[in-house]
């Protein structure tokens, strides 16, 4: 699965990739080493969320890079066009951070957007920390991002775990970055956002699996 994405990124023309490795990491190293030995390895020696896995990763930025993505390990459907047109976004925006969303039917199991009165994203509330209200928003995070370098560090160390999990979450640096009045956009994935379906279970690696044998066909 993990060997999708980074093909993905690959693809997109992404200059440095470092993948944060945690819990069963020997194996994951492996493998990394031996299909894409040219990405970096961070080590999360803690699994505390996923803002941690982030701050594991930040030493090993390129001190050049001005901009950072960040792509979760379980979303293998993204395509390279969908990773250029949330970069895109990003840069027409003059964002400090743009998310990827979309629009699901059933949006169990992710992150919700909430949105302003000026259909502005406000914040990204986790499933286990919402209210009714939140659980009905159909629009969801996918999990991927594009940072501008600076905004993202300065958020990362504030961040707090006082959630229903006790962890960092990454998410919660978008209420950071637009509470500095700095500029948050998002970018929907169009059509039916199959590209943006996270992997939690064995049906939908199955899924995943099936959908990415008919795109190679």
């Amino acid at each position: 699965m993990l060997d999708w994405v980074l093909r993905t990124l690959n693809a997109a023309g992404i200059e440095q990739i470092i993948t944060v490795v945690g819990f069963g990491r020997d194996a994951v190293v492996a493998e990394l080493e031996r299909q894409h030995p040219d990405s970096e390895i961070a080590v999360q020696e803690e699994q505390l969320g996923t803002g941690h896995a982030v701050q594991s990763a930040l030493p090993l930025i390129s001190p050049d890079a001005g901009t950072v993505g960040i792509f979760s390990g379980d979303t293998p459907l993204l395509s390279p066009q969908i990773v250029h047109d949330l970069t895109r976004e990003h840069f027409v925006k003059e964002a400090y951070v743009t998310l990827l969303t979309a629009e699901l039917s059933d949006p169990s199991g992710y992150g919700r957007i909430v949105r302003d009165g000026e259909g502005l994203v406000e914040r990204i509330v986790e499933e286990k920390d919402a209210g009714p209200g939140e659980l009905a928003i159909r629009e969801i995070n996918a999990g991927a991002y594009i940072f501008n370098r600076t905004a993202l560090e300065e958020s990362l160390v504030i961040l707090r775990n006082d959630n229903a999990q006790g962890e960092f979450y990454l998410t919660d640096t978008i209420t950071l970055i637009r509470a500095g009045s700095r500029q948050v956009a998002a970018f929907k994935a169009p059509g039916d956002a199959t590209e943006v379906l996270g992997v939690n279970t064995v049906e939908q690696l199955i899924q995943a699996d099936l959908l990415l044998r008919e795109r190679e066909s």
